[in-house]
């Protein structure tokens, strides 16, 4: 029973959606990296829903200005704003989903170079920021494109795909409720056990 006791609250912990995207406008500049239109078309892990696909929303987002480059990773500032909007397909709520920012340097890297100064880039970043329920959360965005340009990812580019995994915790209530639960279950099984 003890180890019951411990093991559920861990669990409880351990939330996280999985959001999709793909294509959109990219746009890298001395500014930063600005993607505008992607479509979101997958969600895993919702609450009270299983894995869902379609058109169900947009994915956005601003890197904060260039840093540097070194070797083929290219790093951005944190900041700038990172926004999923939901369309309420599949009972998914309408409206933000996730509004936040980079809290920390974003980087991209080149994947796969290309014969005149493109390639295929890679861009990795952590953002935090409030989910649709208030609540604020955390998670990772995984962007991957291709662009032919020569100026390497300077320029416009179509976004191939992107992952953003959101790791969700439960409010502080919801614990206090399974803590509850988990000290009346104890004593019903203490109490079977001296009868």
């Amino acid at each position: 029973m003890a180890l019951l006791a411990l093991a559920l609250p861990m669990a409880a912990f351990a939330g996280g959606v999985d959001l999709s995207n793909q294509g959109g406008t990219l746009v890298g500049s001395s500014s930063g990296l600005v993607l505008t239109g992607s479509l979101l078309n997958g969600v895993e892990g919702f609450p009270g829903l299983g894995q869902i696909a379609g058109s169900l929303g947009s994915v956005s987002f601003a890197t904060g200005s260039y840093i540097s480059t070194s070797g083929m990773v290219s790093t951005f500032n944190g900041g700038g704003s990172f926004e999923i909007v939901s369309n309420g397909s599949y009972g998914l709520p309408t409206g933000v989903l996730f509004s936040g920012s980079f809290n920390g340097p974003v980087t991209l890297t080149l994947v796969q170079p290309s014969p005149g100064g493109g390639g295929s880039y890679l861009m990795v970043g952590q953002i935090s920021g409030t989910w649709y329920n208030g609540s604020t959360v955390s998670g990772n965005t995984f962007q991957g494109y291709v662009i032919t340009g020569k100026n390497g990812w300077m320029g416009t580019a179509t976004l191939g795909s992107g992952d953003t995994i959101i790791t969700t915790v439960p409010e502080p209530g919801t614990l206090g409720l399974l803590g509850t639960g988990l000290v009346g279950l104890a004593g019903i099984v203490r109490r079977k056990l001296k009868a």
